[in-house]
């Protein structure tokens, strides 16, 4: 059957939609898995936060009522406790009574933004657990393990590539389902009344296009902090002047509030931590005097030569995520950086964040997510039965529908794929192997390279 030109009754629009379809069939067929490992495992990450309180309870929270001790005693406890093997970095206080303080150490044998955390009685100055954290949110190892398996599948920088292929191409099979879905027939039927295909590509589409808007937010949130297109993103944010405003921790060389070490650095920084430690006190004041008033604050111990970085951590909504930088000598606030100041697009990718991981709104908002989740893994499910109770002997190419296009969308088509090759390498990189892929069997399935039978 020649493909070389579409048939003289085909509309431009009716063969565009023709090849929508063989390119959301194609793309949902090949990236598909990725994508539904990262709905699963997305899914048991945001549903996880309350097993993860429970299952470090003992770490977590005390039964003492007396009032807190001094952050540096808390401090200087947990130090204590590792026999000063490691130097204190930062020191989360309790948020509330009940819950225990947390002193977190900078360990070399663990991972990148990974830290040995000592969970601290603040009123008794028992140790209540030694356990890692991760990253600014601080999640224990339960949640960690996931987040590595969302993130990475546990391979390290090499596997982040699979969750950028999966919210890469995320946000094009949904777009070219909703197309498809809108420029189709409508057909009235009683779905009880439907046949079983019929009514498998009904639930299919209707599933789709009900949560194409969550799934479209979590492909573009998702991309924000990817390998390769988040550092496109951020490009494009430092270009336009769209970035998150941070704090200056350097302080002014003339000034001599700042001690001078000599020596290997690494010896004067640690010695400066240890130092500085008792200041904790008069520090967490200062910050609060500042304008730190979220019970969820992280002081950071400063390096020589720089101040004190005080930030409060609550990501939920309201958001506060406040910060200032405060003077070693005298406590006084050298800079700072408000939330309520920032700029629109650097709070949408706050919240965008916070929300894809289920922490914005709270419990609603670990439902919403987990919902999104469900529907994404139960349409690739219903996608798949199609394609195999369906299959063709000789499934038509992508190539051959691209024969039938007007010369004009084709050109349109090759601008818009070499813009989002560009702007999402992954999505370029897999997409030129696909279509090398698709060009040989469209070959192999045909005598002529125009025509396939």
């Amino acid at each position: 059957m020649s493909v070389a030109r579409p048939p003289s009754g085909r509309t431009a629009t009716t063969a565009l939609r023709l090849f929508l379809i063989r390119l959301h069939f194609y793309t949902g067929l090949f990236v598909g898995p990725f994508i539904f490992v990262a709905a699963f495992s997305g899914l048991l990450y945001v549903l996880t936060p309350q097993i993860e309180q429970r299952l470090y309870a003992d770490a977590l929270f005390t039964e003492s009522v007396d009032p807190a001790q001094p952050l540096a005693a808390q401090a200087g406890a947990a130090r204590a406790y590792l026999d000063g093997a490691l130097y204190v970095s930062a020191v989360r206080p309790a948020p509330a009574m009940g819950d225990t303080t947390r002193v977190l150490f900078s360990d070399p044998n663990l991972g990148p933004s990974e830290n040995r955390t000592v969970f601290v009685d603040p009123a008794t100055l028992a140790i209540k657990g030694d356990l890692s954290t991760y990253g600014t949110s601080g999640i224990l190892p339960f949640r960690m393990a996931l987040d590595h398996l969302h993130r990475n599948l546990m391979l390290g920088d090499w596997g982040r590539y699979y969750s950028e292929l999966a919210a890469s191409w995320l946000w094009v099979v949904v777009l070219g389902g909703v197309v498809i879905w809108a420029t189709g027939p409508r057909r009235r039927r009683r779905v009880a009344d439907m046949p079983g295909a019929q009514r498998r590509r009904w639930i299919h589409a209707t599933i789709g296009i009900a949560t194409a808007a969550g799934m479209l937010f979590l492909s573009v949130t998702g991309l924000t902090w990817s390998q390769a297109a988040g550092a496109r993103i951020d490009s494009l944010r430092g270009a336009l002047g769209l970035v998150t405003p941070s704090v200056s921790l350097s302080l002014d060389m003339g000034n001599q509030t700042a001690p001078h070490r000599h020596g290997h650095h690494e010896a004067a920084d640690l010695t400066v931590r240890e130092d500085r430690m008792w200041d904790l006190d008069a520090v967490a004041a200062a910050a609060r005097a500042a304008g730190i008033d979220s019970p969820f604050m992280e002081i950071r111990l400063p390096k020589p030569e720089q101040a004190w970085a005080v930030r409060e951590y609550d990501r939920r909504w309201p958001t506060q995520v406040d910060t200032v930088a405060l003077d070693p000598a005298t406590f006084a606030t050298t800079d700072r950086a408000n939330f309520d100041s920032f700029t629109l697009v650097p709070k949408l990718i706050r919240w965008g964040i916070d929300l894809h991981m289920g922490v914005l709104f709270g419990l609603p908002n670990q439902i919403l997510m987990a919902a999104i989740a469900v529907a994404l893994m139960v349409t690739i499910a219903y996608g798949y039965l199609l394609w195999w109770q369906r299959r063709p002997a000789v499934p038509e190419t992508l190539t051959s529908g691209w024969t039938r296009l007007p010369v004009r969308t084709r050109l349109t088509c090759v601008a818009l794929a070499c813009l989002a090759g560009w702007a999402l390498p992954v999505l370029g990189i897999s997409l030129g192997l696909f279509l090398a892929v698709d060009i040989g069997r469209t070959r192999r399935t045909s005598p002529n390279p125009r025509c396939q039978s």
